[in-house]
């Protein structure tokens, strides 16, 4: 069985729009997959129906066995431990330091008073350490996050991701507000989780070369359909001009 499976998914916001129709695809556990499309093509709205974010209207998203739109609170919480999520503008609480971004991770796995209090195991303070190694902002533990870079703050935003040991990882945009070398960087961490951890990656993206440098497979969204779904080395320039329409231009000028 897939690790993700979405059959026939829509969704809409208003009776007006509809922002995702009839999506269907398969993710394999261990896969790197990109989502491309130009704005408003519904990228954001399918991760956020993967881990129920927002409500699925029709069709189903499945993860492993479980039927993620039919999930009750108390169980969606335990999904959510499993699928990690990595956002554009971070989502860290600024006043906070580095560690104490990263075991939030953990809240998942706590009662509500233990997550109030911050009781957290010496276990999950030394993976915490072992994460911020890993992605070398060890050095920056106990600085408040609002003093790093964009691009340090998206890598603690990983490691809060890592620290719930999920079997998927979302990634929502995560270099769209980075600079070309602060990009590399994330991207070359978001790999290596596939690759040395062995954790799926299902990532949407902007930029058609790095989802073609980086990616196993890409995922075309137009108008909330999909036109693409194939390796990345299949991506070629009419499926892209098929993907991007009149923003094609704008896409390889920049």
């Amino acid at each position: 069985m897939s690790l993700l499976q979405v059959e026939g998914l829509g969704k809409s916001y208003n009776s007006d729009t509809k922002v995702l129709k009839d999506v269907n695809f398969e993710v394999e556990a261990g896969e790197f997959v990109s989502i491309i499309g130009p704005s408003g093509a519904g990228k954001s709205t399918l991760l956020r129906c993967i881990n129920r974010m927002v409500e699925i209207n029709e069709g189903k998203v499945l993860f492993g066995n479980l039927d993620v739109g039919s999930l009750k609170k108390k169980e969606l919480r335990k999904l959510r431990t499993d699928i990690g999520m990595i956002f554009q503008h971070y989502n860290l609480v600024p006043r906070l330091t580095v560690i104490e971004n990263v075991l939030h991770g953990r809240f998942g796995y706590k009662t509500t008073m233990q997550g109030v209090l911050g009781r957290f195991t010496e276990e999950e303070k030394e993976h915490a350490f072992f994460l911020l190694r890993k992605l070398g902002i060890e050095d920056h533990a106990y600085k408040r996050c609002d003093q790093l870079s964009g691009g340090q703050q998206q890598r603690v935003g990983i490691c809060r991701a890592l620290i719930q040991d999920p079997k998927l990882v979302l990634c929502d945009e995560p270099i769209a507000s980075l600079d070309p070398n602060s990009s590399k960087i994330i991207m070359d961490h978001l790999k290596s989780i596939t690759t040395e951890l062995g954790i799926t990656c299902l990532v949407n993206l902007h930029q058609v070369e790095v989802a073609q440098d980086y990616s196993d497979r890409v995922i075309g969204l137009k108008k909330g359909e999909i036109v693409f779904d194939g390796p990345s080395r299949l991506l070629h320039g009419d499926q892209i001009n098929n993907i991007y329409g009149s923003e094609v231009r704008e896409l390889i000028t920049v």
